[in-house]
């Protein structure tokens, strides 16, 4: 079956290359981007300004590893000077067109410019590593680096703004970072457990120290059971969690089994919220871009995992 809709959306591909009026006019004079996923086009317009017209494919709730490329995403990327993606297998099902792509323009993969050793491994699949690099503030803040490098590369004349930017970026992110550290230490050691939809926060997890457990894998390709939730619900309950998370991007249904398993066990658990995960926010709103994003999440993971702890206190 994925074989099956690669070949499908390469076939549009090619027809967009065959009958393309004009595949390398663009609308502007400007640099045209076209990046992946919204915090991609972020870090980008936080890098090159006003400098290029930047666009994302993949808009608010959409899930990256699920997504294909619909026949005017494969127009953009054709018409595009440069294409930045985050890699790592994240934009799976389009994955072989942005090889094909490298051949004849300028193709990023922004999760692959930092150094391996600073990947997480996927326990499920051998050689697989976690794609979600952007929730350790720090990691995304060196990929960051890395990416407004090669943005220089592509467009010299600019090097000095792109720079300048960049380092005005790298203070923003710096002091995220600091604030997440801080507000993640208001939660006491045991309680220090987050429950998501699926695996995509194992980077937050390793910088900010709190266990992750997800019901999926890193993927949401991934298939889940009647077995897995019922782990989950013994761990959930053992632990004495006081609150789980479903994310925008991914179905709701899954952590509300969960939920419901929790509480036939006698375990008071509550929805601590629904996480940015593999999209930002609404575009123009504070949790769409890409700080926006990381504190909304970081303050119901907070208020989530210490509300427990507050009602014991006043016990």
């Amino acid at each position: 079956m994925y074989w099956s809709l690669t070949k499908i959306s390469l076939f549009f591909f090619i027809l967009v290359l065959a009958f393309s009026c004009a595949p390398n006019e663009k609308k502007t004079g400007q640099t045209y981007i076209v990046c992946t996923t919204g915090m991609i086009k972020d870090a980008v317009e936080n890098i090159v300004g006003d400098k290029a017209k930047i666009e994302a494919l993949m808009g608010p709730g959409v899930d990256p590893h699920l997504y294909k490329a619909t026949q005017g995403d494969l127009q953009k990327l054709q018409q595009a000077d440069v294409i930045v993606y985050n890699g790592l297998f994240l934009e799976g099902k389009m994955g072989e067109i942005l090889q094909k792509l490298k051949r004849k323009k300028t193709v990023i993969a922004m999760a692959e410019l930092v150094p391996n050793e600073t990947y997480l491994n996927n326990t499920e699949f051998q050689g697989a590593v976690d794609p979600h690099i952007w929730f350790d503030v720090e990691l995304w803040k060196q990929a960051t680096e890395l990416l407004s490098n090669e943005l220089v590369k592509s467009d010299s004349s600019n090097q000095n703004y792109y720079r300048s930017n960049t380092e005005k970026f790298i203070l923003q992110l710096d002091s995220l970072h600091k604030a997440v550290e801080y507000q993640t230490n208001r939660i006491p050691d045991k309680k220090r457990v987050l429950v998501t939809a699926h695996d995509a926060f194992g980077y937050f997890g390793r910088a900010y120290d709190i266990e992750v457990r997800g019901l999926q894998g890193i993927s949401t390709l991934s298939e889940f059971g009647l077995r897995d939730i019922s782990n989950l619900v013994d761990y959930i309950t053992t632990k004495n969690i006081p609150a789980i998370y479903t994310e925008t991007s991914v179905s709701k249904k899954a952590i509300q089994a969960v939920l419901e398993g929790c509480r036939s066990q006698g375990h008071e658990v509550v929805i601590g919220g629904s996480l940015y995960s593999d999209a930002m926010g609404e575009e123009g709103t504070y949790e769409g871009t890409y700080i926006g994003m990381v504190d909304s999440n970081v303050k119901k993971i907070v208020s989530g995992l210490i509300l427990d702890s507050k009602k014991e206190k006043n016990d």
